[in-house]
């Protein structure tokens, strides 16, 4: 099998769902983890997200596009956080706004995006070359 071929489709929603749980669990659950885990750890999994939704959208596209692309897009809106205007800053205080955007511009973020994303591709390539024909 091509390691372009589609994951399929209730997978990819699986991945999606546990991956948002797993989020929002690391941030906002109490589970007494250390604070660079909920911040950073937070971040890979927003940062994988976006590597599952990708690859759902674009689902015959190679796993190094996909992960190129994820990364283009997580670098992007990290970067959008300098941006400052006040309708984008109110809306940054609102969860909505925390989740999808975050507050704060951080360097170490990118990293914690790479790695999340990374790790997706590496899971993704193997789910595609387990996927039946």
């Amino acid at each position: 099998m091509s390691p372009s071929a589609p994951r399929p489709i209730s997978v990819s929603l699986t991945l999606m769902v546990v991956t948002i749980l797993a989020g929002l669990a690391v941030r906002f659950a109490h589970l007494g983890l250390p604070p660079l885990i909920v911040k950073y750890g937070a971040s890979a999994l927003w940062a994988l997200m976006i590597y599952w939704i990708v690859s759902t959208v674009l689902p015959r596209s190679p796993v190094v596009a996909v992960a190129l692309f994820a990364a283009a897009i997580a670098t992007i809106v990290e970067f959008a956080k300098l941006i400052h205007f006040p309708a984008l800053d109110a809306f940054r205080l609102t969860l909505p706004g925390i989740l999808l955007l975050g507050r704060f511009f951080s360097l170490w973020d990118l990293l914690a995006y790479d790695a999340a994303i990374l790790l997706g591709a590496l899971l993704d390539a193997g789910l595609r070359n387990r996927a039946p024909k």
